[in-house]
């Protein structure tokens, strides 16, 4: 990673002009990211983070998350730079206790 994250080290705030250049380098993915942070999504945890989902949580450690998107393009997904901007930025949930996922049902007996 280049350019973005440079500026953000320096930083360590998502000011306007860093979030333009998170949307410009990733696109969709930043603009999706970006949302995830404001919207409080993203969880520390002691031996990971966590990004909240629509439809599900996914585990995020450095550069590797369980999403579909990046396991079949093993590429930066949304949730790894929402991870990263969160990171650097410090908006995130802290919750200092080790990660459980929640345990869902699929309704069937």
């Amino acid at each position: 990673m280049n350019g973005v994250w440079d500026e953000e080290a320096c930083t360590h705030a998502l000011t306007p002009s860093l979030r333009d250049a998170l949307e410009k380098q990733y696109g969709v993915r930043g603009k999706k990211a970006l949302k995830a942070v404001e919207e409080r999504r993203v969880k520390k945890y002691r031996d990971f983070f966590v990004v909240v989902g629509y439809n599900d949580e996914y585990v995020v450690d450095e550069d590797f998350c369980t999403c579909n998107d990046f396991l079949f393009r093993g590429r930066e997904c949304v949730h790894i730079l929402a991870m990263r901007v969160a990171s650097d930025t410090g908006c995130y949930e802290d919750y200092g206790s080790w990660y459980y996922p929640s345990l869902k049902t699929s309704g069937r007996h």
